[in-house]
This record gives C-alpha cells, sequence and structure tokens, in this order.
C-alpha cells in the first residue's frame, strides 16, 4: 500500500474535520441556525419550550450514536451532529432561565464551570485536548461534551451581554467579533497556543453566531432587521448544505487520489 493511501487513511480515521476558514464559516453559521432554529420551532410550530427540548435531544442521541458509530469523519454527519448540539444547548440554557427562573449570570458560571471540568477531565484521562487526535471513542465523547457545553456557555454569555446587560444584539456580535478578531492575531502574530486558542475562539463564535442570528431574526422594534427565523434559518441552513456538500465531493476526489496514486 502507498504512503499516500496510508497517510489519507490516517487522516480519515480522526474524527474531526480540518480546522480551515470553512470550518469556522460552517460552525458560525450552525451557531446562528442553532439561536434561529430553537425559536421557529418554539414559537413559530409551537411546540414550546420542553416539546422542541424533548425532540431535539431525541434527534441529536440518534445523530451521536451514528457519529460515534462511524469509523471516519463524515462531513454530513459530523455538521449535522455540531447543528443539533448548537440548537439543544441553546435550549438547556433557555429552559434553565425561561423554566427554572436560574439567572443569566448564574448560567454563565455553571456552564463555564462545567466547560473546565470537562477539559481536565479529558486533559487528565489523554494527557492533550487537541482536536487533531480524535481517533478513540472515548477521546470522541469528551470532545462532544465539550461542545455542547461550549454551545450552552456561549448562549447564556450571549445573552448576558445583549439582553441581561442591554447592550443590544449588534454590539454583543461587534463585541464578540472583535474578541475573536484578538484571538487570531494572538495566534498568527503572537505563537500563541494553538489548542487554547482554538477552544477560546470556538467558545467565542457561538455569543457572536447567536447574537448575529437574533439581529437578523428579530423584529425592528427589538433591534433587529425583521426577517424573521424561518428566513434567517433557511438561508442559513441552505449555506450549511452547500459547504457540506462542497466538502463531501472534495473528501471523495481526494481519498479517489490517494488510491490511483497507490502502487
Amino acid at each position: 500500500m502507498g504512503t499516500s493511501l496510508r497517510d489519507s487513511t490516517t487522516q480519515m480515521l480522526n474524527k474531526v474535520p480540518e480546522v480551515t476558514i470553512f470550518f469556522w464559516i460552517i460552525k458560525i453559521m450552525a451557531t446562528t441556525v442553532g439561536e434561529t432554529a430553537a425559536d421557529f420551532l418554539i414559537f413559530n410550530l409551537n411546540f414550546g419550550l420542553t416539546g422542541t427540548s424533548i425532540l431535539m435531544g431525541v434527534l441529536l442521541l440518534v445523530f451521536l450514536l451514528i457519529q460515534v458509530r462511524s469509523k471516519q469523519y463524515v462531513p454530513w454527519l459530523y455538521w449535522g451532529t455540531v447543528v443539533l448540539l448548537s440548537i439543544f444547548g441553546t435550549l438547556i440554557t433557555d429552559s434553565l432561565v425561561d423554566n427554572f427562573g436560574v439567572a443569566l449570570q448564574t448560567t454563565t458560571i455553571v456552564f463555564s464551570v462545567s466547560l473546565l471540568a470537562t477539559f481536565a477531565g479529558w486533559y487528565a484521562s489523554e494527557r492533550t485536548l487537541s482536536i487533531h487526535s480524535i481517533y478513540t471513542t472515548k477521546r470522541e465523547l469528551f470532545y462532544w461534551a465539550a461542545i455542547l457545553f461550549t454551545f450552552a456557555l456561549g448562549t447564556a454569555a450571549g445573552d448576558l451581554a445583549a439582553e441581561g446587560m442591554h447592550l443590544g444584539y449588534a454590539t454583543s456580535a461587534l463585541i464578540y467579533g472583535a474578541l475573536i478578531g484578538v484571538i487570531t492575531i494572538t495566534y498568527y502574530a503572537f505563537k500563541a497556543n494553538a489548542i487554547m486558542a482554538f477552544w477560546i475562539a470556538y467558545v467565542l463564535t457561538r455569543p457572536f453566531g447567536a447574537s448575529c442570528g437574533d439581529f437578523l431574526s428579530q423584529p425592528t422594534s427589538n433591534g433587529g432587521l425583521g426577517l424573521g427565523t424561518v428566513g434567517t434559518s433557511a438561508i442559513f441552513l441552505v449555506a450549511i448544505l452547500g459547504l457540506v456538500s462542497y466538502l463531501s465531493i472534495t473528501q471523495k476526489k481526494l481519498l479517489a487520489k490517494s488510491y490511483e496514486a497507490s502502487p
């Protein structure tokens, strides 16, 4: 078997995609869909917060089981799981705040501690937090737990800034966008630790995407552009499907070339 094919197989065994510009674009759009799709199901379809949480929880469980059982990175499966995690993470925070009266400050602290505890357990077990080595079930479970808490934390922090601190959706988006820019500059210009920079950026893209989603979907009387949850969700879902389809086709072509190059 040729070296190129062995290298390709090794990359495929990692269950997480390469961190490219496409990764971040899809991730931000997934967070936006998480915010608007949850509102669409709760209010437009009248499923209610509890009903929507149960429905999304079941769908997420199905996708997670298929994802964990998969032996390689599959674009549609991976990103479908991310979108569902985004929606479910939003619903967890909303349920705590709306159904149980937990303050946004408290949920922000709780999910921050939960995320740090996940990282601590992950590192103590595996001695790494790198997403480039997700090729065992244990590491993948740690990874998805961390992703869930980043979405829940991002929702709480985003709502705290936009609503709790009355900054508004546009201002919140600008603030979180600026923070992402600072992390990017710190990584590329000052060679900050790659793993730390990735996870900080991953957390920040959640409130950034959520604030953008609220800004686009909320009525003008609430400080938004009034596109509605249906229009906003549809736009970003179509964009995600287009990019994921492109990545799937690209992956198949690379695999085909690897087989052709092998003797």
